[in-house]
């Protein structure tokens, strides 16, 4: 589990440098531009890092059903080398993915040089593109959101599993434990799926502040709630969390 979270942890800091630096400088600059090989750049980066964040969501979700409820069998299935292997897969999957997207994306001429967007996202793209929905485009989505949806039915799939050998556990504590170790997840999840969807799903028309709303949750929030969604119940983070706010508030006594 520790090692997937160390992959998810370097997933994030990926993710969000990808384009919270650049809005950053662009809002205390005042400036409002970004190359056009910077906007290739955050495309190809972010599909990627969030395609392959999305992939170790996915493999944790098989991790914790292994470690549930086949437990006697987790070191022969769950090994080093296994593992490996399963990040390397979604490593190299997720950037054949971020290249055919970044392909389809800017593959037609566009009509305007204005995204609403406080990054390059995909939908925005199309709505400047003069051709609209490429072909090759379109192609790429429906395969992306097959995918996606696999993996999202796969994950629940897994947890029914989970819950259901969880509830049979007639230790109240053993169940709690076991509910705390897979809830951060599934809710991570689901709200990446949900604000995804919502963005990604739309039609490509129009303008909306909602859309920077979405843009949001799904690609800022998720990367910074992960390190406190399950830092939270390491018991020595806590006590150091404890002591920290211990030395503020004697601080602030003292001046």
């Amino acid at each position: 589990m520790y090692f997937f979270l160390f992959n998810l942890a370097m997933l994030d800091i990926g993710s969000i440098s990808v384009m919270l630096p650049k809005a950053m400088a662009m809002s205390l600059k005042n400036e409002r531009s970004i190359t056009y090989a910077g906007c290739v750049a955050q495309v190809f980066f972010y599909i990627f890092f969030a395609s392959l964040d999305y992939a170790v969501l996915t493999i944790m979700a098989h991790d914790r059903y292994i470690a549930i409820c086949n437990p006697l069998q987790y070191e022969r299935i769950m090994h080093k080398e296994a593992c490996l292997q399963m990040v390397a897969i979604g490593l190299i999957t997720s950037l054949l993915y971020a290249t055919l997207h970044t392909g389809g994306a800017f593959a037609s001429s566009f009509c305007s040089n204005v995204v609403n967007q406080f990054f390059c996202e995909i939908p925005q793209l199309i709505k400047l593109s003069c051709s609209g929905l490429s072909v090759m485009e379109a192609g790429i989505l429906i395969l992306s959101c097959s995918i996606g949806l696999g993996c999202f039915v796969f994950i629940i799939t897994t947890y029914v599993q989970i819950f259901a050998a969880v509830l049979r556990n007639p230790s109240l504590q053993g169940q709690k434990k076991a509910f705390s170790t897979c809830l951060p997840h599934l809710t991570i999840v689901t709200m990446l799926v949900i604000s995804g969807i919502l963005a990604y799903g739309r039609p490509p028309a129009g303008s909306s502040d909602l859309d920077i709303v979405f843009a949001v949750i799904y690609s800022i929030i998720p990367p910074m709630l992960n390190p406190f969604v399950y830092s939270v119940r390491n018991k020595e983070i806590k006590i150091a969390l404890k002591n920290l706010l211990q030395v503020v508030i004697s601080s602030k006594n003292i001046f």
